[in-house]
């Protein structure tokens, strides 16, 4: 088994947090998103949308996708539960990671995706207005997030879970093209001081 990695990547630091909390230790290869290394034709071969993470496991089976590969480990070592614990959990778990990734995660990443100057040769085309289009929505959902999180400890609710996870790597890349959580939002810088003491946060 080999988990292929970048990272200071955000989504590839999803699986390594996952899996830290899991306990579970998996030989990794790095592969050099700027210097197009996940362009070469080893790596399309694994993945032809040419992104990090991947999972290749022994049989020679392919995993991609950050929640697919966390649904695996998930499946394989239950415990502890990450993902739900019941049909209830597990669909709320869900919603809430869900609305992470849209609200915050991809707002974050068109930002960065479509601004930076490092990305110009790998997001095409580049468009600065939908970079600026993204940072208010990423706002939005961090007012909304700031809302939930007053009365509970996690993002979807008392189990810390992979909606956790996926909001903390939102936010800590956030600081690349310079997205903040406001003063006022509290509860969420709170939440994120909590969850960033957690050893996994690390990873």
């Amino acid at each position: 088994m080999k988990l292929y990695d970048t990272a200071r990547a955000p989504n590839p630091r999803r699986v390594r947090i996952f899996l830290a909390e899991k306990g579970i230790q998996v030989p990794t290869e790095q592969v050099d998103i700027m210097g197009k290394m996940a362009k070469s034709d080893a790596f399309t071969a694994l993945n032809p949308l040419q992104r990090v993470p991947v999972l290749e496991l022994d049989d020679g089976t392919v995993i991609t996708e950050s929640v697919a590969i966390c649904r695996y480990f998930e499946e394989i070592q239950p415990e502890p539960p990450l993902m739900g614990r019941n049909a209830v959990e597990k669909a709320q778990v869900e919603m809430w990671n869900r609305r992470v990734e849209l609200g915050v995660f991809a707002a974050v990443a068109n930002a960065f995706r479509h601004a930076h100057p490092a990305m110009s040769g790998l997001e095409v085309p580049q468009v600065k207005e939908w970079a600026d289009a993204n940072r208010p929505k990423a706002l939005e959902a961090m007012k909304f997030l700031d809302r939930v999180l007053a009365d509970r400890p996690f993002v979807a609710g008392e189990l810390f879970s992979i909606a956790d996870i996926t909001l903390l790597c939102a936010l800590d890349f956030a600081r690349v093209p310079k997205i903040a959580i406001a003063d006022e939002h509290v509860n969420l810088k709170r939440w994120h001081a909590q969850v960033s003491s957690r050893p996994s946060a690390k990873a």
